[in-house]
């Protein structure tokens, strides 16, 4: 089953062209790599599929819970949430001025179903819906080993732990399709290491589809099964990881050298 299904994507800046004519597919379930030297245009798409950007062509659809392809045009980012698209960011985003759990449990706010006369009178569904969002809050901080720093604010982390907050948080929104951008980045390798092994156990339990963007090739080699390969805009390859580091256009992109 296609999650995601980009079609002729195309994004201008002015006179510049980030990204031309892009077309990918995510299936159900999948973890895929998106590669590319720098400024090739691998944010731009992430910020297209989150509703930073408004494409200036092209379609995109994605999967809702009924398992039918719908379009996302001109999607804002809280309806992207909404639909069950959540990201990480190249440079961290966190609430650094409030605790490790109070981070999780704002993410979760998308989907309570008390309103304002509920919480301000502290009603049974606003206490029944506090009540759950610390206990799914608690479970991934658990998994993610950070619930014995729950009460910590998040700036107090090390930058380790506050890459791992950060992918928690994008979970916790519950979405079913995350964005990591850069996740490994500044990581020494045995912190790149960990962190690879706890995406796959995260994606094993919340079954997640996962789309990332990394320049450690090790690491993407190893965890993604299948990856695109940008360049000035445009895909110039799409495969396994054998098949990308055969590739002679990507070689030819990355270490610049005449085809």
């Amino acid at each position: 089953m296609i999650m995601l299904k980009v079609d002729k994507l195309c994004k201008n800046f002015g006179g510049l062209k980030a990204v031309s004519d892009v077309s990918i597919h995510v299936d159900k379930g999948e973890l895929v790599g998106l590669i590319g030297p720098n400024g090739a245009g691998k944010t731009t798409i992430f910020n297209i599929l989150t509703g930073v950007y408004v494409p200036s062509s092209g379609k995109i659809e994605f999967c809702d819970e009924d398992g039918c392809l719908r379009e996302l045009r001109k999607v804002k980012p809280n309806v992207a949430a909404k639909r069950g698209i959540s990201r990480t960011f190249q440079n961290i985003r966190l609430f650094k001025d409030i605790s490790v759990l109070d981070n999780l449990k704002i993410s979760m706010h998308k989907n309570v179903h008390h309103n304002l006369v509920d919480a301000l009178l502290r009603l049974p569904k606003y206490k029944a819906d506090e009540g759950d969002i610390y206990e799914r809050a608690m479970e991934l901080l658990d998994f993610v080993n950070l619930s014995d720093k729950k009460r910590i604010i998040a700036r107090n982390l090390s930058y380790g732990e506050q890459r791992k907050l950060e992918i928690a948080r994008a979970i916790a929104t519950r979405a079913r399709f995350i964005l990591l951008d850069e996740p490994a980045a500044g990581m020494n390798p045995h912190e790149t290491d960990e962190l690879g092994k706890l995406i796959v156990r995260l994606q094993d339990k919340y079954n997640l589809t996962i789309m990332l963007i990394e320049h450690d090739m090790k690491f993407v080699m190893k965890l993604c099964k299948r990856i695109y390969v940008l360049d000035f805009g445009s895909i110039i390859a799409e495969g396994s990881p054998d098949e990308i580091r055969q590739n002679k256009r990507v070689i030819t992109a990355y270490l610049g050298e005449k085809s």
